[in-house]
């Protein structure tokens, strides 16, 4: 899974609410725009991109395709968030010394 894909996808505000509202239940694309006030052919323009990096899949029901989330997407960005977090944990936050690199070399010529 492309984690840059599926964050560039989830950072236009549109798809964003478009996953947010499949989390809660799965949405056709007339139902997502009624629910968003925004042409069906935007949605299934978003829910393409959205297919593409790996988000939601689609389910057929006669002419209807309802979409979901990938649940298996669903948890790699959970835990790549967690990585995050894990990191973020152990950085060190002690600002009354500079931690760059070229700090380092110019004290030990």
């Amino acid at each position: 899974m492309d984690f840059q894909q599926m964050l560039k996808a989830l950072g236009e505000p549109t798809r964003l609410t478009i996953y947010l509202a499949l989390l809660e239940r799965k949405h056709c694309v007339r139902s997502l725009s009624k629910k968003l006030g925004i042409s069906e052919s935007a949605i299934s323009q978003h829910m393409k991109i959205m297919k593409d990096s790996g988000l939601v899949y689609g389910e057929k029901y006669g002419y209807h395709t309802h979409y979901l989330p990938r649940q298996d997407a669903a948890d790699f960005l959970a835990d790549q968030f967690e990585q995050m977090r894990k990191a973020s944990l152990t950085v060190d936050r002690d600002m009354t010394v500079c931690q760059c690199e070229y700090r380092k070399e110019a004290a030990e010529k």
